[in-house]
């Protein structure tokens, strides 16, 4: 009889290890590990910074850092299907030059909806020259890299474009209640690919092309198809991101977006989303987005160059990377 309750005890102790083992099994650098790592800086910086955690901050983080994840949402879906885009900062910038100079000549809604439509083209482009023209996506986006920024600074002759219409200031200045615009959108942008990519038939071959173009190919997906959709379907946020960040700017410079392809790349792998094997997700690549937001800012609150910001950017793309390959290897 006196048995029994240790034994209970025991049985208690065990099922609570069996579980506990269950769960560090399960547990991941995306949904464990880089949540952490974001609480840490938020600790952090809110010692160093009392003003990290004020209301007026928050909302800049969000303002700011919207850009970078409706891009970074674009970006992820082009890994997830094989590729990556080199040639996001630079669309940006012919995106919003060209916008820029048909929203002066015509007016806010029809250089908006150019600036759309120039980003979808320059998408579908870069999906032709990957999926019909056979080129490996580092040589078709570098080459659009080059052209995009050759183009912006010829129609602009490197100045800036700044006769644009008063309310266009709204969409990047802007807010919804109490939040700002920008980052409203890019919450919208978030779900609906988060949608797309779990509950479609689109998302789902997308994942069988990254994970294994050949055998889709083979199951009877068009992936041609599939690919061109995907890049258009980037081109499309790239040309919205462009949009807002001209709007916040107030005026259309070549090289507004420069530097973009480069953080979009790191929000996505810091995410956890691994490059060319179809494996990771959109709710990954806002969670990269999060700690990318939070580093960068709590960077510039205690006065930490932006260069020494670059160099760390470049150090986390790296590790970033390197864990997902130890990740592979161990399986």
């Amino acid at each position: 009889m006196s048995k029994e309750p240790g034994g209970a005890v025991e049985g208690t102790l065990e099922r609570g290890r069996r579980r506990l083992a269950e769960w560090a099994g399960h547990a991941t650098w995306s949904n464990v590990g880089l949540i952490a790592v974001i609480v840490a800086m938020v600790v952090v910086f809110s010692l160093l910074n009392p003003n990290f955690y004020s209301e007026v901050n928050v909302r800049n983080v969000g303002r700011q850092t919207a850009m970078l994840g409706i891009v970074a949402c674009g970006q992820t879906m082009v890994i997830l299907s094989g590729g990556f885009d080199l040639s996001v900062g630079m669309a940006m910038g012919l995106i919003s030059v060209a916008g820029s100079m048909v929203m002066s000549e015509y007016g806010l809604w029809p250089g908006i909806f150019a600036g759309v439509a120039m980003g979808i083209a320059i998408g579908g482009l870069n999906g032709v020259m990957v999926a019909k023209a056979g080129l490996p996506p580092f040589i078709a986006t570098l080459a659009t890299f080059s052209a995009a920024r050759g183009f912006a600074l010829i129609l602009s002759g490197g100045l800036p474009i700044t006769d644009l219409p008063a309310a266009f200031s709204f969409l990047g200045a802007g807010q919804v209640f109490t939040i700002p615009l920008p980052a409203f959108i890019a919450a919208i942008v978030f779900i609906g690919c988060a949608l797309l990519m779990k509950r479609t038939a689109f998302g789902r071959y997308v994942y069988a092309i990254g994970g294994n173009e050949e055998a889709a190919l083979y199951a009877g997906v068009p992936v041609s198809r599939y690919k061109i959709a995907v890049w258009a379907l980037h081109g499309f946020l790239v040309g919205v991101a462009a949009v807002i960040l001209t709007s916040r700017a107030v005026s259309g410079h070549a090289t507004l977006g420069e530097g973009m392809e480069l953080e979009s790349i790191a929000a996505t792998v810091i995410g956890g989303t691994a490059l060319g094997r179809g494996r990771g997700g959109i709710f990954n690549t806002f969670l990269g987005v999060v700690a990318m937001g939070i580093l960068t800012n709590g960077l510039n609150l205690i006065n930490v160059s932006t260069y020494y910001q670059m160099v760390a950017i470049g150090v986390i793309i790296a590790g970033a990377v390197y864990v997902d390959q130890l990740r592979l290897q161990r399986g």
